[in-house]
C-alpha cells in the first residue's frame, strides 16, 4: 500500500508579502535614479462590498510599495460616455501609468468598449485586445495579473514547467486563456478544459500541473487528481452551511491535501499574489512608458 501523501500549502500571503517587498525596492531605485513615482488609478463604480473591499485592499498595496493611487469613485449610475471622458483623462495623464477599472460594470456600461478605450501601455489589467493579441504571438505584453501570480506560485514549487503536462480548467479571457498561454511560454504541455469537455476527471488524472478556475464551489474532487501534481485553485466561492458562510475554491482542498504534492488555498492563496503582481505591472508599465529596461521580479 502507498504512502499517503500531505501537500505542500503554497502560501500566497507570505510570497506575495516578498514580491511586495521586492517591488517597494524597484520603486525606491527608479525614484531615486529617475524622479519617477509609478501612479495607479482605479475607477470602481458604484457600492458593491466585495468590488468595495478588494480596491481598498489595492490602494493601500500601493500606499505600501511607495507608488501614488489615483482611485476615483463613480455612481453605479453613470453614463458611458462619462466613464469613457475619465478614461481619456487618465490615459493622457503623465502621472497615471497603470489604468484599472473595477469590474463588473453596471449593464448600461459596455465592459468591452471600456478595456479597448484604455492605453494598452496602460493597461494593467492586461485585457485590451492589443496586449492579449501580442501574448498569444509571444511579443511582450502586459499579461492578466491572477495568470501571472499562478506562475509565480507554480516556481516556488517546481524549478522548470518544461515539458510537464499542464491542464488549464476554465477558458475565460480573463484567466484561463492567459494563463495557458504563459504555461506554453514556460514549455509546459497544455491542454484547456471547459463545459463541454467529456471525462474531464481523467483529464485532470494526467495533469503535472492543474490549474483551476470555474467559479464552481469544491468542484474537482481529490480521487481526479494525479498524485504528486501541483493544483492551482483560483476560484473564489462563497458557500453557506449551518447557518455559517465560509470561502472556499474550485477544489476540494481537503482531499486535494491527501493527493497532491502542492496545493493553494483559497483564501491565502492566488488572491495575495494578484494584487501583488498588479504592483509588478504598474511598476514594469512605469519603466516602459520612460523608456527604461523593467526590473526582472
Amino acid at each position: 500500500m502507498s504512502a499517503k501523501i500531505s501537500a505542500k500549502i503554497i502560501d500566497g500571503k507570505a510570497i506575495a508579502a516578498d514580491l511586495r517587498a521586492a517591488v517597494k525596492a524597484e520603486t525606491q531605485l527608479l525614484t531615486a535614479a529617475h524622479d519617477i513615482v509609478p501612479g495607479l488609478a482605479v475607477v470602481l463604480l458604484g457600492d458593491d462590498p466585495a468590488s468595495r473591499s478588494y480596491v481598498t485592499s489595492k490602494s493601500r498595496a500601493v500606499l505600501e510599495v511607495g507608488m501614488r493611487p489615483f482611485d476615483h469613485h463613480l455612481p453605479a449610475d453613470v453614463n458611458e460616455a462619462e466613464l469613457l471622458a475619465l478614461v481619456q483623462k487618465l490615459n493622457a495623464d503623465p502621472a497615471v501609468h497603470g489604468i484599472l477599472v473595477q469590474a463588473p460594470l453596471p449593464p448600461q456600461i459596455s465592459t468591452n468598449r471600456i478595456v479597448a478605450s484604455i492605453d494598452p501601455a496602460k493597461d494593467v489589467d492586461g485585457f485590451h485586445p492589443l496586449n492579449a493579441g501580442r501574448l498569444v504571438s509571444g511579443l511582450p505584453a502586459l499579461a492578466p495579473c491572477t495568470p501571472i501570480a499562478c506562475i509565480k506560485l507554480i516556481k516556488t514549487v517546481r524549478t522548470s514547467l518544461a515539458g510537464c503536462d499542464a491542464l488549464m480548467v476554465g477558458r475565460s479571457h480573463i484567466v484561463g486563456n492567459p494563463l495557458a498561454q504563459l504555461l506554453l511560454k514556460e514549455n509546459a504541455t497544455v491542454t484547456i478544459a471547459h463545459t463541454r469537455t467529456r471525462d474531464l476527471p481523467a483529464y485532470c488524472r494526467r495533469a503535472e500541473i492543474l490549474c483551476v478556475a470555474i467559479g464552481h464551489a469544491e468542484f474537482i474532487r481529490g480521487d481526479w487528481i494525479k498524485p504528486g501534481a501541483t493544483v492551482i485553485d483560483i476560484g473564489i466561492n462563497r458557500v453557506d452551511a449551518g447557518g455559517k458562510s465560509r470561502i472556499v475554491g474550485d477544489v476540494n482542498f481537503a482531499e486535494a491535501l491527501n493527493v497532491a504534492g502542492a496545493v493553494t488555498p483559497v483564501p491565502g492563496g492566488v488572491g495575495p499574489m494578484t494584487i501583488a503582481c498588479l504592483l509588478v505591472n504598474t511598476l514594469r508599465a512605469a519603466c516602459m512608458q520612460a523608456g527604461l529596461p523593467a526590473p526582472e521580479i
